[in-house]
């Protein structure tokens, strides 16, 4: 297909890692106009109708997860089939969508293994800046290449995206909640289903109460006879922890005796949402002989894990990555759906508000104070 730049979006763009909190004024990204090419074969264009900030965002602004600038942010959101490429023929225009970050080619040795969030062409594409399918499609005023986050860039009125970052969904789901199965209920929810693999009659603990973290608390909960301890320093989340599913909830100081009064030999599962090498060292002390811990959230590469190495050979325990939930988003999306149409999910919880994408700036800094769960955007 012939390509043209004669398509312009707004998105939200980080060009430097200098701006320092608050954000709302510092400004580290700005709303800018870019120009978007058509989709190439095995592209489709996507009219973004919600989109959520994620930690893994604030990750990028804050230095802590290092990728290629100038960057149009953003990688969990829902939108519209604008337009479709050349090779796609199972999706129309009008149809609704859930991105996904990690698309999968299929054919490497993680994706034959049943394991398409670990795709090696997906991780290299990511960490580029650029999509599965090619080189970025981005640019500013100035002609300049704007990379695109985790093959997204979901805060932009329009994107263009591989078709495997794509998973259709039915338009009666509210936008507020099906913006956040992309990310945050694909994450949580496979580190219990997938990674850890949770059975009836287990103790699950969860540490962090974001929405990566509540997601967890709800599919624990979702589950046949599992107990679910729920932990964070901030008080203010408990009541949602409970809304979710929660049967017991408290600080990482009330941990153990939290566990304690359910088991009275540690937790079965572990699951550390925080991104935090001690509060794994301290999942590990609370997980029983045999225990999982899940490691979820994304520490700082600078951070190191130190414990101690008996405890795996001697007491059977095993430390878990987990990287978007080691979620199949083409069959796990639509199962994990159902369970909401069924009263079984409260996704509802993890939607604080919806506002402007123009406040950005000010979300990231109401996120990294813990003041929401996840805040959408209207772009």
């Amino acid at each position: 297909m012939h390509q043209t730049m004669n398509k312009y979006v707004r998105s939200a763009v980080l060009r430097t890692l200098e701006a320092e909190r608050p954000y709302a004024q510092s400004m580290p990204l700005a709303i800018e106009q870019l120009s978007i090419t058509q989709p190439r074969r095995g592209e489709v264009g996507v009219t973004i109708e919600r989109a959520s900030l994620c930690h893994s965002d604030l990750s990028v602004v804050n230095g802590d997860r290092v990728r290629p600038l100038p960057m149009a942010l953003g990688h969990e959101a829902v939108g519209t089939v604008s337009e479709v490429g050349e090779g796609v023929d199972d999706l129309e225009v009008g149809d609704r969508v859930v991105l996904v970050f990690v698309p999968s080619c299929g054919h490497c040795a993680q994706c034959r293994a049943h394991r398409p969030a670990l795709c090696s062409r997906a991780a290299a594409a990511n960490a580029e800046g650029g999509l599965i399918t090619g080189d970025p499609v981005l640019r500013d005023a100035s002609g300049r290449v704007v990379r695109h986050h985790l093959g997204v860039s979901a805060f932009s009125s329009e994107v263009v995206v591989a078709r495997q970052s794509l998973v259709r969904i039915d338009d009666d789901v509210p936008l507020e909640i099906a913006a956040l199965f992309g990310c945050a209920v694909l994450t949580g929810m496979g580190a219990v289903i997938r990674s850890a693999a949770v059975q009836a009659g287990q103790t699950v603990v969860v540490f962090g109460l974001g929405a990566v973290g509540l997601s967890s608390v709800m599919a624990a909960a979702a589950l046949t006879d599992v107990s679910v301890v729920a932990i964070d320093p901030n008080t203010a989340k408990h009541p949602v922890a409970v809304a979710a599913g929660a049967d017991r909830v408290g600080t990482p100081e009330q941990a153990g005796t939290l566990i304690a009064g359910l088991t009275d030999e540690g937790a079965h599962v572990a699951i550390e949402a925080v991104g935090q090498a001690p509060v794994m060292e301290q999942c590990l002390g609370l997980v029983a002989r045999g225990g999982a811990v899940v490691s979820v959230g994304l520490p700082h590469p600078d951070q190191t894990l130190t414990t101690n190495a008996l405890q795996f050979a001697g007491q059977g325990k095993r430390l878990i990555g987990s990287y978007m939930g080691d979620a199949v988003p083409q069959t796990d999306i639509p199962r994990y759906v159902q369970m909401w149409r069924e009263g079984r999910l409260p996704i509802e919880l993890l939607h604080s508000d919806t506002v402007p994408l123009d406040h950005i700036n000010e979300a990231l800094d109401a996120l990294a104070n813990g003041d929401v769960i996840r805040r959408l955007f209207v772009p």
